[in-house]
């Protein structure tokens, strides 16, 4: 492959990232579908001279690439997050129940479960629980078929560029479930993450109470709080800044500056990392909290572009590459075992784990953060997985050598590219029929 040749299908591929959205929004098929096939058959091409795809070779590259692409989609999806939060309010918890309930009972049993068929697959106990942790998330990167789709703010507007009518609300329960739900539960996984580097070098399952305890405390806890509390800080002092600077130069509002959102994510992400939390959690928390700031400004649909349109080109690129290695090797390792924790993953696992959690006192159908019998279905199957999936078996690996590292890579591609194709199938129609549905019910109420 000579490097015009390159040149022309990073060209081809470009325009498609472009086009491809607006393209197959009425079919059922997505871009990430179109990207990974398109990158499987460039793969069947001879590489340049050097160029390698090896996980394993290239493993700090994957781990940057794709430690960043989960940044700027956690940024995004807080920023488009229209539902507010007010920790003071049970109100505001009520309507957030369907992600309270993901995180704190789906997450942790799609864990377990994945773990515990891994081990009873002949893997090591950490190795499994690290497969566990790597497919746990829905991906903020790869499910935006089934999140929502920006920021809105209420007309008409005044002069400054602000609404005048009060901040809307979600209006589709399973699109905000699943998008809030990944902007979360990316940074969650990372506790378990560590757990598995943590069992695998202390020596396996015997030695857990050597360090469990000050993992619950600083891992499990301490971390996320640190975490959520520099996300926090620095949004708002961003947002006082942009808004409402007394220098006119300074709110960058007023200007429409969208660069705020790329400089907010990176400086949360730096503070947290020093301060020793999540820089994920913190990014998503930066995220709400800007967008709390003067929630019907029209300045939030711009930070909101800037970002979908770099995330949409990192995708672009991780999703190639990820369709030219399948071809090139990665899957080589792949055996039964892996075949089954996938199948297991996608149509069982997932699925149960979010039902059940979804329908345990669940909050009543029609109320916000509420969910009907079939939204309660949908929100339980479509746990996409993808990026972060990656992300999280290279830190690993780098951080720890697992012996099973090219089955997991192995495992690990095979299951994105099932999670792809399986949701990427369903998620126009089903999603268009909760629609239809919902709008049936909405018109029925009032009469």
């Amino acid at each position: 492959m000579s490097v015009n040749l390159i040149y022309l299908i990073a060209g081809v591929a470009m325009f498609l990232a472009a086009v491809l959205p607006s393209v197959l929004d009425r079919y059922a098929v997505s871009a990430a579908m179109v990207l990974l096939v398109l990158g499987m058959g460039i793969g069947l091409l001879p590489l340049p001279e050097g160029m390698r795809l090896d996980p394993v070779v290239i493993r700090p590259q994957v781990e940057r690439i794709t430690e960043f692409t989960i940044l700027v989609a956690l940024m995004g999806v807080g920023l488009a997050i229209d539902r507010s939060f007010e920790w003071r309010s049970r109100a505001a918890w009520a309507t957030w129940s369907p992600t309270w309930r993901l995180l704190a009972l789906a997450m942790p049993l799609t864990i377990a479960s994945v773990a515990l068929l891994g081990w009873g697959l002949g893997l090591a106990p950490a190795a499994a629980l690290l497969l566990g942790a790597a497919l746990s998330p829905t991906d903020p990167v790869l499910a935006s078929d089934v999140q929502v789709e920006g920021p809105r703010v209420e007309e008409p507007d005044d002069d400054d560029g602000e609404a005048l009518g009060e901040p809307v609300d979600e209006k589709d329960d399973v699109r905000f479930a699943l998008t809030s739900e990944a902007g979360l539960n990316d940074g969650l996984a990372f506790p378990f993450v560590t757990a598995a580097v943590l069992m695998a070098s202390a020596g396996g399952l015997a030695s857990v109470g050597s360090w469990g305890l000050e993992w619950f405390a600083w891992d499990l806890v301490g971390k996320v709080v640190v975490g959520v509390a520099a996300g926090v800080a620095v949004g708002w002092g961003l947002a006082r800044v942009a808004f409402r600077s007394p220098r006119r130069s300074l709110r960058l509002a007023e200007q429409g500056e969208p660069l705020l959102a790329l400089a907010a994510l990176v400086m949360t992400y730096g503070v947290s990392q020093l301060v020793g939390g999540y820089g994920f959690v913190s990014v998503f928390a930066c995220g709400m909290t800007l967008r709390a700031a003067e929630r019907n400004h029209h300045y939030h649909r711009s930070m909101h572009e800037v970002v979908q349109r770099l995330e949409r080109l990192l995708t672009l690129i991780i999703l190639l590459m990820l369709g030219m290695s399948m071809t090139k090797g990665v899957l080589d390792e792949l055996d039964w075992r892996g075949v089954v924790i996938a199948l297991a993953l996608v149509f069982v696992l997932r699925p149960l784990s979010g039902w059940v959690s979804l329908r345990l006192r669940a909050r009543p159908a029609g109320l916000p953060g509420g969910l009907g019998h079939k939204e309660t279905l949908a929100t339980a199957f479509f746990g996409v997985r993808g990026i972060g999936s990656l992300y999280y078996l290279a830190f690993a690996a780098g951080e720890h050598p697992f012996a099973e590292e090219r089955w997991l890579w192995s495992t690990v591609a095979f299951t994105i590219l099932l999670s792809v194709m399986v949701h990427g199938t369903l998620a126009t129609p089903v999603m268009r029929y909760l629609e239809r549905r919902r709008e049936r019910g909405g018109r029925a109420r009032p009469a």
